[in-house]
């Protein structure tokens, strides 16, 4: 990429990333990451509501399974379509009127989207990862965050992947590569305090 090309991201703010939560569950490992989903969108969801008091912003970002035409709306119907449990996800946290929706037509939510242009506008330097899976689009999309300078936080008990062993893979190698933080919400509430301060990505820590 060109150097003029590369937007910088603003020193300061958080954003949280939800990605492929709202989700047909139409793909191959979808009956074992089911239970595991249901999991880590109640993780997210309290960390959404912690967002909220925090004045944290929340980014969707989703893929378009396949639906060229789709926009925010129609894409949450043809996942309410698809299968019940996708339905029931999709209410329990779809996304509200204020929240971001970012579609993405591969696995970085920074591919080909505006993303990279949103994120600065937020101002934000720090993003908090969750969803699915972990080691596929959360991987890439921490591997492009990384590469733009973001400090990362991947809480573990709010991604999932088809086995817990994956799920613990792409950790390790967003610990040890991108310098994430990888703490369980439960261990490394967000907290206001998280916006004031600046994280410390050489030594991966979020204080």
């Amino acid at each position: 990429m060109d150097k003029a090309e590369i937007i910088e991201p603003a020193a300061g703010a958080t954003a949280l990333l939800i990605i492929d939560m709202i989700n047909d569950l139409q793909f191959s490992d979808a009956d074992a990451m089911r239970p595991k989903v249901l999991e880590a969108a109640e993780a997210i969801l309290r960390l959404r509501n912690e967002a909220d008091r925090a004045g944290v912003p929340t980014v969707y970002v989703n893929d378009n399974f396949g639906q060229w035409h789709s926009e925010k709306s129609r894409l949450v119907e043809h996942v309410r379509q698809a299968d019940p449990d996708a339905a029931a996800l999709a209410d329990r946290i779809g996304p509200r009127p204020n929240d971001y929706f970012v579609i993405k037509p591969q696995f970085s939510g920074f591919y080909a989207t505006n993303l990279p242009v949103l994120l600065p506008q937020l101002k934000a330097s720090r993003v908090i990862l969750t969803g699915v899976a972990a080691d596929i689009c959360v991987l890439f999309t921490a591997a492009d965050a990384h590469m733009r300078q973001y400090d990362i936080w991947v809480p573990s008990d709010a991604v999932a992947s088809p086995d817990d062993q994956r799920t613990e893979w792409a950790l390790e190698i967003m610990r040890n590569a991108m310098s994430a933080e990888t703490r369980a919400t439960s261990d490394l509430p967000l907290g206001s305090g998280l916006i004031a301060r600046r994280a410390r990505r050489r030594r991966g820590l979020w204080r």
